[in-house]
C-alpha cells in the first residue's frame, strides 16, 4: 500500500490491503534502502536544524550592530556583562531540557512522528520571533521558545530512526546524523561570515547581518513539516500500542518483502517477546519509579548509561568551542575580526569532515573503542590548549601577543573538534535508543536528552564567566574531565554494535543487578541472534551457541534470573 497521499496510511486500517499478504508495501513509493534513506534524510534535516541553531550565535555576539541592539549583553566594551550574556545564550538549552523531559509523558502517548511535527512547528515560530527581536527580553523569550521545539526533536528523532533502521545499518545512519549536526554548525558559521560584510556603521541594513542568519533556521522545519507524516511510524511503538498489522506494513516496506515473509514474522515476534517481558515487569503501567528500579530489564542501569553518555558529551567542552568559536578566536586568542570569522567557519567545516570518518568506523571498531579513543584525544587537546592560550594571553606575557602560541591554540581547537567529531558527536545520540528497553525507551531517552541540554546550559553559561576569571585554565577543567571519562566508559558501557534492540534486553537480563560492569563481558560473549543476523549461518548452531552461553552464565553467577532461550518461530524457523 503506497502512502503517497498527504495523510499517512498508518492512521487508517484499510482491511482490504491487510488481506493481500503477498504484496510488498511502500511509503510515498519508497521501500527498502530507499525508504531507509528517506527516513535518514528527514532525520538529518532535524539534526541539521539542531546544529545550525547551536552554531549561529557564536560569531554574531561581536558584531557592532548586534552589540548596539543588545547593549546589556555586550561584553566587548563591558566585560562585566559576561554572566548575562551567558544566561541569554544558554537559556535556549533550558527550553530544550524542559521539552525533552516532557517526552517522558508525550513520547509514548503521541508517537514519534507527532512529536517531531510539534517540535518543528514550535521551532519555526521561535526562529521568526528571534529574528525580529529588539530587546534582550524579547531575544531571551524567543530563544526559550525555540528551545522547546528543539527539545522535542532531539529527544525523538534518534528513537524514530533507531527503531526503523536495520541493526547492521543503525550505527552508520545515526552517526551520519552526528555528521549532519556538524554540517549544520558549519552552515551557520559560513552564513554568519557571508553576512558579516553587511554590518557597516550607520547603514540602515546593518542589522540584516545578524537577523538573516537567525531567520535562516526556519528553512529546516519548513522542510520537515509537510513530509513527516508521509513516512512510517516506528513499528516498535505500533506494536506497543497493539497495532500489529500496521507494524507488519512498516516491516514489509523496510525489508522490501511481502507481509508473509519470514523476516516480517521474525521481527514482530522478537519485539513482542521483548514487550511481553516488559509487561511482566509492569512497563505497560509506566511510572517514574520504573526508571529507578532494576528488575529483570535493569532499567536503572540502562537509564544511567543513556543519561551519562549525553552528560559526558557535553562536559567534554565541545560547546565551549561550538557556541563561542568566533569569540574565542577574536577576543581570547587576539585575532582580527575578519580572520576570526574565517577561522571559525573553517573550524566548523573541518569538524564536519572529521565527523564523516565515523560512518566507516562505527561498525568496524564499535562504540566503546571510539569513545575511549575520543576521550583520550580530547583530554590531550584540552591540556595543550591550556598551555597555548596561557602563553598567547598578552596579560601573561608583558602585554605582548605571542603569535606562535596563538596559532598553536587555533590548531588545537581544530584537533579537539576532529577527535570529538569522529567519536562522541554521534555516539552519544546513538547509545540511548540502543541501550534502553522499549518499555521505557521514550521517557528514558527524554531524560538522557534533558541531561544533554542541562549540561549544555551549564557549559554555555559558565564559559564567558570562566574565561573572564580564570582565562586559559578554563581548558584544564575539561582536560581532567575527558581523562576521567576513559575508565567510566571502559568499565560500564557494553558494546552495542551489530545488536538488535531486543538482544540488548537479553544482555542486561543476564547482568547481575549488583555487578553492572558484567554487562561489558556478557555483551562481548553473547552470540548474535536477531532476525536477519548471519543469514548464512545454520540456525541450530546459533541456538546451541546461545544455550552454551546461558549455561556458562548460570554457572558463573549462580543465578536463576536467566531469560528463556529464544525459540524458533514455527512459521519461519527463525530465532526471535
Amino acid at each position: 500500500m503506497s502512502t503517497s497521499s498527504s495523510k499517512s496510511s498508518m492512521t487508517e486500517k484499510p482491511s482490504h490491503d491487510y488481506d493481500n499478504y503477498s504484496k510488498i508495501h511502500s511509503f510515498i513509493g519508497l521501500r527498502g534502502e530507499k525508504l531507509n534513506l528517506a527516513v535518514s534524510v528527514l532525520s538529518g534535516v532535524g539534526f541539521l536544524l539542531f546544529g545550525y541553531d547551536q552554531g549561529v550565535m557564536g560569531s554574531l555576539l561581536t558584531l557592532p550592530s548586534f552589540r548596539e541592539t543588545f547593549r546589556q549583553i555586550d561584553v566587548t566594551t563591558h566585560p562585566e556583562n559576561s554572566v548575562l550574556q551567558g544566561a541569554v545564550i544558554a537559556l535556549y538549552e533550558i527550553g530544550c531540557m524542559i521539552s525533552a523531559l516532557s517526552t517522558m509523558y508525550f513520547g509514548d502517548k503521541l508517537g514519534r512522528r507527532k512529536l517531531i511535527f510539534i517540535g518543528s512547528v514550535i521551532m519555526l515560530i521561535g526562529g521568526v520571533i528571534q529574528s525580529c527581536a529588539y530587546t534582550v527580553a524579547h531575544l531571551t523569550v524567543a530563544r526559550i521558545i525555540t528551545g522547546f521545539g528543539n527539545g522535542f526533536i532531539t529527544a525523538t528523532v534518534p528513537i524514530w530512526q533507531a527503531e526503523l533502521a536495520k541493526p547492521k545499518m543503525r550505527g552508520k545512519l545515526i552517526m551520519l546524523q552526528g555528521s549532519i549536526i556538524a554540517l549544520g554548525i558549519t552552515i551557520s558559521y559560513w552564513v554568519d561570515f557571508a553576512f558579516y560584510f553587511l554590518d557597516k556603521p550607520g547603514a540602515s541594513y546593518a542589522s540584516v547581518s545578524w537577523r538573516f542568519p537567525i531567520a535562516f533556521q526556519c528553512i529546516f522545519p519548513i522542510i520537515i513539516i509537510p513530509f513527516i507524516f508521509k513516512l512510517p511510524e516506528s513499528p516498535r511503538w505500533l506494536l506497543k500500542k497493539e497495532r500489529r498489522e500496521e507494524a507488519r506494513i512498516v516491516f514489509s516496506a523496510i525489508y522490501e518483502v511481502p507481509l508473509d515473509d519470514h523476516l516480517v514474522h521474525a521481527s514482530i515476534e522478537e519485539i513482542e517477546q521483548s514487550i511481553a517481558m516488559e509487561v511482566r515487569e509492569g512497563a505497560d503501567k509506566f511510572n517514574f519509579k520504573s526508571l529507578l528500579s532494576q528488575g529483570e530489564s535493569k532499567n536503572f542501569q540502562r537509564t544511567m548509561i543513556a543519561a551519562w553518555s549525553q552528560i559526558m558529551q557535553q562536559i567534554t567542552g565541545i560547546n565551549l568551542i561550538t557556541y563561542y568559536a568566533g569569540t574565542i578566536f577574536e577576543q581570547y586568542i587576539g585575532m582580527p575580526p575578519l580572520q576570526s570569522r574565517i577561522l571559525a567557519a573553517c573550524n566548523g567545516t573541518e569538524y564536519f569532515l572529521a565527523s564523516l570518518l565515523a560512518f566507516w568506523t562505527i561498525e568496524r571498531f564499535g562504540r566503546r573503542k571510539l569513545m575511549l579513543f575520543g576521550a583520550a584525544g580530547q583530554a590531550i587537546s584540552m591540556a595543550i590548549l591550556t598551555g597555548c592560550n596561557h602563553k598567547a594571553d598578552p596579560t601573561n606575557s608583558g602585554n605582548s601577543v605571542d603569535h606562535k602560541a596563538g596559532i598553536a591554540a587555533a590548531v588545537f581547537l581544530f584537533v579537539f573538534n576532529s577527535f570529538f567529531g569522529c567519536t562522541w558527536l554521534g555516539i552519544s545520540w546513538l547509545l540511548p535508543p540502543e541501550i534502553l528497553p522499549l518499555g521505557i525507551r521514550a521517557p528514558a531517552t527524554g531524560i538522557s536528552t534533558a541531561c544533554n541540554w542541562g549540561f549544555n546550559f551549564m557549559v554555555v553559561m559558565i564559559t564567558p564567566v570562566a574565561f573572564s576569571n580564570i582565562g586559559a585554565y578554563t581548558y584544564s577543567i575539561f582536560a581532567v574531565i575527558n581523562f576521567l571519562m576513559i575508565p567510566a566508559v571502559y568499565f560500564f558501557f557494553p558494546e552495542t554494535a551489530g545488536r538488535s534492540l531486543e538482544e540488548m534486553d537479553i544482555i542486561f537480563a543476564q547482568t547481575p543487578a549488583n555487578q553492572p560492569w558484567k554487562s561489558v563481558s556478557i555483551a562481548r560473549s553473547l552470540p548474535y541472534m536477531h532476525a536477519g543476523a548471519n543469514n548464512n549461518e545454520d540456525i541450530e548452531n546459533k541456538r546451541h551457541a546461545f544455550a552454551e552461553h546461558r549455561e556458562n552464565i548460570s554457572i558463573e553467577e549462580g543465578s536463576g534470573n536467566i531469560p528463556p532461550l529464544l525459540e524458533p518461530n514455527e512459521d519461519t524457523g527463525k530465532a526471535h
